[in-house]
């Protein structure tokens, strides 16, 4: 199982440089995703949470008020902490499944923290989506239509541009159009094949 994991700050084009491998027949699994799986309602998870931060964080149908519990944690450091004590092994444990559900010669494991978390341990290198802090936040604002400051405020959370780029193993610059993206992931595409070569 040859894993490569895709990330980048927010508003860098991970999913982009992901739709386009996925185009090319390889199998993508989106932390992302599977963090909201291991939150619906029946997963222990989400009971785990609801036993811990209050029936306010959970909706009237039962859902997860992802709003009320982002408020919540967003403001307290010891709260966060508690939080991912319950989603990251669950998520870890989605992703996994996932990974080792994946039919195609390499698998994409797309991850916004990637890094800071242990998901990184899970992949055999690291691809970063890289582009200029202020093209961030134009895209950011334009796709999400919230303010610079809040956009700023997610990036300071997130793990240093300059630390990113010293742990990944390959990096694709996205501050051009598609083609300037998808020429850059052509080759490595074609690396990760030759990679893969007698490991199946």
């Amino acid at each position: 199982m040859f894993v490569v994991g895709l990330t980048g700050g927010i508003g860098s084009g991970k999913t982009a440089a992901s739709d386009y491998l996925a185009e090319k027949g390889i199998v993508v699994v989106d932390a992302d995703l599977a963090s909201r799986v291991v939150v619906e309602p029946g997963q222990p998870a989400l009971d785990e949470i609801e036993a811990r931060f209050g029936s306010s964080v959970i909706a009237a149908d039962g859902t997860l008020d992802r709003r009320a519990l982002r408020e919540r944690v967003f403001a307290d450091p010891e709260e966060r902490k508690a939080l991912e004590a319950i989603t990251h092994p669950a998520i870890g444990a989605e992703i996994m499944r996932q990974l080792q559900a994946a039919r195609s010669p390499y698998t994409v494991l797309v991850s916004p923290l990637l890094l800071e978390t242990s998901q990184h341990k899970m992949a055999q290198r690291i691809l970063l989506v890289d582009v200029p802090e202020a093209l961030q936040i134009a895209r950011t604002t334009a796709r999400d239509t919230v303010a610079a400051e809040q956009v700023e405020a997610i990036m300071a959370a997130q793990m240093p541009r300059a630390e990113k780029l010293a742990r990944a193993d390959d990096v694709v610059v996205n501050d051009g159009d598609l083609s300037h993206l998808h020429a850059q992931l052509d080759t490595l595409h074609a690396q990760y094949l030759a990679m893969t070569t007698g490991q199946q």
